[in-house]
Formats: structure tokens, C-alpha cells, sequence
């Protein structure tokens, strides 16, 4: 039995010093607020989030939610048929949602008015920003070197944030806390000094550039009214269109205008304890606060409870008992990346790439990211942490239907970048994408195998149903076989320019192939007929192009560019055993990719990826070996972030790939065989508790 408590324990996150690539967040899946060594938001600029492609910089200290999405006004709201461009493809004329720029050449948003607008609205807004206000310290303004005596602890047992520091001789311990069930915010302040402390709530406007949730520099658009509700005060916030509150519960305390944004709350004594509850608010007036009934002690203890919960009921890898000397790093990146994938990736919508922290692409999600993000969940022992995101996929399923129907096809297509409307955005990219389709079908499997629950196969049956129903309409019909596009872009985005031409990627064709035959399975677990196309087009996939032995990432020239993910490793690995794939060709171009590939050029998730291909070609040296490659993109923060670059510093896919890839290596795939994917030469000693394995 492992000793669940001490393994978590050991790896919660220390700091006596600013570490200013790792803030620590605290939150519930659907809210989050990622604080700096104070405990609050006190020092935004010291922790800042690149502006990528524009000089807007933000900050690594959000406070997001699921909700919180606003879109800058506009005279008329352009519609996607102002993107429209129409492509040859073996069906005839088929309507894509393009980008008249490049975004991936010059990486501007490009073209139009109307299609920037469309692919920066809805961005993902910054609720608030909590700071300790330089009047709790007896200084004008409060800056880095003005902290003393750092010591700051995420207890992932708890959920608990304690920091403690020195400013200008008072000594400060501030307790910060997430309720598990609400999006609310405990905060208890304690302060040596004479002067009570105080802390600034600010609320900025929303802001289209990446990277940074917040305009401050425009508080005419937007208004923040103040009014007592019961127990305490409510901000309600109106941002165009987007209205929000924020509702402040404290004891013996005041709560004072500063600005038109930023309000002052002030304790009556050493001590300062207060909650903040965020919650989307309708057009009327609300004189309730939801959180009355609640305090910080109340809010600390669900947390404490839900934590122990979650770490006594899921899975975990011991690996204390190896003496590898990457072991205890590999199991510091597991736990961090479980913690964070719960507080993140676990709300009702897909997560976006830098979950609740910072926005990537504006905030918008990507759905090809979502098998990464979310896949884990259910291996894991914790279905219940992705099931939450599927119910999304049926809101959007009839717009998702209907983009199928515009493009002469049957089923849903499913969009790539998006928000919680599920609207497309314009790009010479994203709406060419296919691998994105079968992901509804491998996570409701995964759902389905790790719970056994009938109602999961009725629920998500239509998602399962109409992705297989696209996928064999999809196709193309030939003599040797079924293929896959043009126009197409693979999963290595790197053919991007030659949309028009691309055919039969190895790793889709291979999706294909096994997505459809899962999607016939779920056919007759319902007790439904099959669909003999469904099997049609899953035998009749072309076996993938094969080049020198190796397998090519695609079926026509240039066949393999060597940059960006080695994807066609994807499909024996991500994929279990299909009759596409020869494990033999597939080994080969795993020594191949090995070799000589761009490493600056790939993404955190391909490690993962690459471990999982070893893991099921029995090549566990190999596994090991590429979850520890020395590649900037894989890097791990103290905080457990996976770190890109400046302009991306923190990527929650290459977490879950981690999670997924050790997993399988653990489990394995259905064969009863355990651990393929570590060493058996006893410098590995792998304890698990419920992990599942694979397909």
C-alpha cells in the first residue's frame, strides 16, 4: 500500500525566494487565482507573461474562470462567411473557414478586420486582482526587494497556500484558498505591525492580446458599482456585454473606493480574513451573497477535505524504491502535473492551453488539444474530472453538424480554436485539421472503460455516433483504397502551406481506421445495428506511405518535414496495435525521429508521445530516455509547469501527455502485461495504484 499522504506531501512546492517563472495557483477546474510569494496578486510585473507577436505583456497572476469570456464591441459582428474560401478537394467543392494572412508563417493574425475581430472574440477576461496594499507595510508602494524571510508552501494534500514574508520589519502570514464547489476565494491575513492590513481589489478591462487577460489603461469602458449585500459587499461589473460580481465577505472590516476599479478592504486589527466570490450575473440587480453562509475556516476545511479526497481515491506512482536518479524527478513532475491538471483542465468546457493562469490564443481552446488535456483523467482513476468538459461537445454538436453540411458532408465536424460558443475561428490552419475528430470517440471510451456505467454509452453515444458518421463520409474512395484529403492539414501543423495537396498522414489514417471499428464496438454494446460502412471505411483505410522503412508523415511530397511534432510516431503509441501499422517500419521511424530530428521545433507533448511509442514497441529504455530528453520544450518548473518559451511559459498539454504516457507505461495496454514501458533491470521500482491501462 502506498503511503498516500507522505508521497504527496513530499513534493509540495517550497519557496524562499521569487521564483518568477512559477507562481502557485489554487482553484477548483473551473476557477482559478495564481498567486506570487505574498499569497495575492501583489507583485504583477515581477512575474510577467510575454506579450507574443505584440507588445502587450501581461502577468502569470490571473484570476479566470470557465465563464469569463467578454468580446470588444463592434458595429456589426462579422460572420464566418467573411473567411469562406472555397477548395478543390476529390468531393468537389468543399467551403473552409480560411485566414487571407499567414499565421503560420508570420504568425500575425492576418487579413481582415472582420477575421482579427472573429479570431480574438470572445477572449478569456481576468476577473480581479488581489493585492496586499502598500498601507498594510507603512511604505508608499511595495516592490520585490522590499520581501524578506520568503516562505511560501503549496500543501497539495490541503489545497492550502501559506506564505510568509517580511516587508519593512512586519512580518506577514497570509493562508490563500480555493473552494471546491464555488468560485470563491479565501484569504486570511495575519500581520505583527500596528497598522491593519489591507488589500486592493482592482479590475481591469478585457484585453485581445496574447498572453495578457487585462487592459488597464481603459477604464472608461467598462464600470465596477459597489453596493452591501448581506455580511458584506457585491461589485457588479459590466464590461459591454459581460456582467459579472464580485462579492466580498469579511468581518469587521471596511470596504472603500479608491477609483472607478479599485476598492480597499481594510481589517479592524492584526488580522484580516475575508472571502470573494466571482459568479456571472444576470441583467437584474441582486441584493444576495452567496457566499454569506461561508467563511475562510469553512472554505479551508472543504478544500482540506476535497484534496484528501482526490489523492486518496486516484491513482498514484510510488517510485521511492528506485535508484535510477531521474526517479524522484519523474515522480515531483507526475504529482505537480496531477494537481494541476485537476485545478486547470477539470471544468465544464475543454481547457484553454495555459488552462486558468495566463491566455494563450486569447484565452480560446483548442479541441485538438483536448485528448492531451484531458485523457488522463479517467486512466488516472478520475473519469469524473474530463466527463465534466464532454457535455460541451453536446452543446455545440448541432453547429457542428451544420459546418459537416456546409462542407457536404454527414456528422459533426468538430472547430479547432474556439470558445465556450463553440464558433470557428479563421485560420490557414485550424479549420483543416482532422485529427481533432476522433478525439470525442477515444475519450468517451476511455469514460466508458474506466467506469462501466451504461448511462455513459447512452449520453455520449450521439458525439460518439456523429464524429464516426463525418470520419466515413470524410473520406475518399479510390481504387487502393480509402484515403484522406487534400485539402487537409496534419497533426504536424508543418504542412500548412501545401493544405491544398496533403494526403493520407500516417497517424490520422491510422485514427481513422481505429476510431470507426471503437464507434462500431459502441454500436453493439447499445445493442443497435452495425453500419457497414463504418467497417467499410475502417478496413479500406491506405496503409501509410513508407519511405526507406520508415514511415513518412505523409503521402506525398516532401513526405516528411523534419520540424514541429513527429506525429506519425502517433499512430502506434497514442493508438494501440492496428492493421495499418508494422511495429517493425514503426520501430525504424522511431530510431529515425531519434536521430535527427528539430527538437527546438517540437512541443512538450511530444516527449510523452515519444515515450508512449517506445512503451508499446517494448523499448522501455527508450521510454524512460524521452520523458528526461534535454530539450527546452520539455522543461519542468519548480511549480510543475511544463515551460515552452518567454512567449509560451507554461503548457498544460506536454502535463497530461506526461501523465498519460506514465500511465501507460505502468498499466500497459489490455495485454495483462505491467510496467513495459520502465526498465526491468531493477533500477526501476514502480508502485501504482489505480491506473488503469489503455486500449
Amino acid at each position: 500500500m502506498i503511503d498516500r499522504k507522505s508521497l504527496v506531501r513530499r513534493h509540495n512546492v517550497v519557496f524562499d525566494a521569487i521564483d518568477a517563472r512559477s507562481p502557485l495557483t489554487v482553484g477548483n477546474g473551473s476557477f482559478a487565482f495564481t498567486a506570487d510569494v505574498t499569497g495575492l496578486q501583489t507583485l504583477p510585473g515581477v512575474y510577467p507573461a510575454p506579450g507574443r507577436y505584440v507588445e502587450q505583456p501581461g502577468t502569470l497572476l490571473g484570476t479566470q474562470s470557465n465563464w469569463g469570456w467578454h468580446s470588444t464591441p463592434i458595429d456589426l459582428e462579422p460572420s464566418l462567411d467573411s473567411a469562406i474560401k472555397e477548395y478543390d478537394s476529390p468531393h468537389g467543392p468543399v467551403r473552409y473557414v480560411d485566414l487571407t494572412g499567414n499565421t503560420s508563417a508570420t504568425h500575425l493574425d492576418g487579413g481582415s478586420p472582420e477575421e482579427t475581430w472573429l479570431r480574438n472574440n470572445p477572449h478569456r477576461l481576468m476577473l480581479g486582482q488581489l493585492s496586499l496594499d502598500a498601507s498594510s507595510t507603512g511604505l508608499d508602494v511595495i516592490h520585490a526587494s522590499d520581501l524578506g524571510s520568503i516562505n511560501q508552501t503549496l500543501d497539495l494534500w490541503s489545497g492550502l497556500l501559506s506564505s510568509a514574508f517580511r516587508i519593512n520589519g512586519i512580518d506577514f502570514e497570509v493562508e490563500t484558498v480555493a473552494c471546491p464547489t464555488t468560485d470563491t476565494l479565501a484569504v486570511s491575513i495575519c500581520s505583527s505591525g500596528t497598522i491593519p492590513p489591507s488589500v486592493e481589489l482592482a479590475f481591469p478591462y478585457g484585453s485581445e492580446a496574447w498572453g495578457n487577460s487585462a487592459d488597464w489603461e481603459h477604464p472608461e469602458k467598462h464600470t465596477s458599482s459597489l453596493s452591501e449585500v448581506p455580511g458584506g459587499w457585491q461589485i457588479r461589473r459590466t464590461l459591454d456585454s459581460t456582467k459579472y460580481t464580485a462579492t466580498i465577505s469579511a468581518n469587521d472590516s471596511t470596504l472603500t473606493r479608491q477609483d472607478s476599479h479599485r476598492f480597499l478592504l481594510t481589517g479592524s486589527s492584526r488580522n484580516l480574513t475575508f472571502c470573494v466570490n466571482f459568479a456571472e450575473a444576470t441583467d437584474s440587480e441582486s441584493t444576495e451573497n452567496p457566499q454569506k453562509n461561508q467563511d475562510f475556516i469553512a472554505i479551508r476545511q472543504a478544500s482540506l477535505q476535497h484534496w484528501a479526497s482526490h489523492w486518496s481515491d486516484g491513482g498514484l506512482i510510488d517510485f521511492s524504491g528506485s535508484t535510477d536518479p531521474r526517479a524522484h524527478e519523474l515522480e515531483r513532475r507526475v504529482l505537480l502535473s496531477q494537481y494541476l491538471l485537476a485545478v486547470n483542465c477539470s471544468g465544464a468546457q475543454p481547457p484553454q492551453e495555459t488552462g486558468l493562469m495566463v491566455n494563450s490564443w486569447r484565452g480560446r481552446f483548442h479541441l485538438e488539444m483536448h485528448w492531451w488535456h484531458g485523457a488522463h483523467f479517467p486512466v488516472w482513476g478520475r473519469p469524473e474530472l474530463l466527463d465534466r468538459s464532454m457535455n460541451w461537445y453536446l452543446e455545440i454538436l448541432e453547429a457542428a453538424q451544420a459546418t459537416a453540411r456546409r462542407q457536404g458532408f454527414e456528422g459533426a465536424r468538430w472547430p479547432k480554436q474556439v470558445s465556450r460558443d463553440g464558433r470557428e475561428s479563421p485560420s490557414d490552419i485550424g479549420p483543416f485539421l482532422i485529427w481533432q475528430q476522433p478525439h470525442p470517440i477515444y475519450l468517451a471510451e476511455l469514460l466508458w472503460r474506466s467506469t462501466g456505467d451504461p448511462a455513459v454509452l447512452e449520453r455520449l453515444a450521439p458525439l460518439v455516433f456523429e464524429s464516426a458518421q463525418f470520419m466515413a463520409s470524410y473520406v475518399v474512395r479510390s481504387d487502393g483504397g480509402m484515403t484522406l484529403g487534400p485539402p487537409l492539414v496534419p497533426a504536424q501543423e508543418s504542412y500548412g502551406f501545401m493544405r491544398d495537396t496533403v494526403q493520407n498522414p500516417t497517424f490520422e489514417l491510422a485514427y481513422w481506421s481505429w476510431a470507426l471499428d471503437v464507434a462500431q464496438e459502441w454500436r453493439r454494446r447499445l445493442g443497435r445495428p452495425e453500419i457497414v460502412e463504418w467497417s467499410e471505411v475502417s478496413q479500406g483505410m491506405v496503409k501509410p506511405h513508407i519511405d526507406n522503412g520508415v514511415y513518412s508523415a505523409i503521402s506525398v511530397s516532401p513526405f516528411t518535414i523534419r520540424q514541429d511534432h513527429p506525429s506519425m510516431l502517433a499512430a502506434l503509441g497514442v493508438l494501440p496495435a492496428t492493421h495499418l501499422i508494422d511495429p517493425t517500419v514503426m520501430s525504424n521511424t522511431l530510431d529515425s525521429v531519434l536521430a535527427d530530428w528539430d527538437w527546438q521545433s517540437t512541443w512538450g507533448w511530444d516527449y510523452p508521445m515519444i515515450a508512449m511509442t517506445a512503451a508499446r514497441l517494448n523499448r522501455p529504455h527508450d521510454a524512460v530516455d524521452a520523458l528526461f530528453m534535454d530539450k527546452g520544450k520539455n522543461t519542468y518548473l519548480a511549480n510543475g509547469h511544463n515551460f515552452q518559451t518567454d512567449a509560451l511559459p507554461i503548457y498544460l498539454p506536454g502535463n497530461g501527455g506526461l501523465l498519460t504516457a506514465v500511465a501507460l507505461m505502468t498499466a500497459g495496454h489490455g495485454d495483462g502485461q505491467t510496467n513495459p514501458g520502465f526498465p526491468s533491470d531493477g533500477t526501476w521500482s514502480v508502485t501504482s495504484e489505480g491506473i488503469l491501462p489503455l486500449p
